[in-house]
């Protein structure tokens, strides 16, 4: 399977930008899930995975891979 030319020429800052922003996506979603469960109609049934943890955990790290990918893609 071939990689498409975007990433196989990306630099490394590329990479973690996209990874980053691929995490925070994932933090959003995780964000979405949560309210949803608590605005449930059936207040027994309670839901097992937990989706604040997931939130905090990429958010946390795509936050950082952002943080450290945007400065050194600004640089050139």
């Amino acid at each position: 399977m071939d990689e498409p030319d975007f990433l196989l020429f990306a630099s490394d800052a590329e990479l973690a930008a996209y990874w980053g922003g691929a995490l925070v996506l994932m933090a959003l979603l995780c964000m979405f899930m949560e309210r949803r469960r608590m605005n449930r109609s059936e207040i027994n049934r309670v839901g097992w995975m937990p989706w604040t943890g997931l939130f905090l955990t990429f958010a946390v790290i795509g936050g950082g891979l952002l943080a450290m990918a945007v400065p050194a893609m600004l640089q050139g």
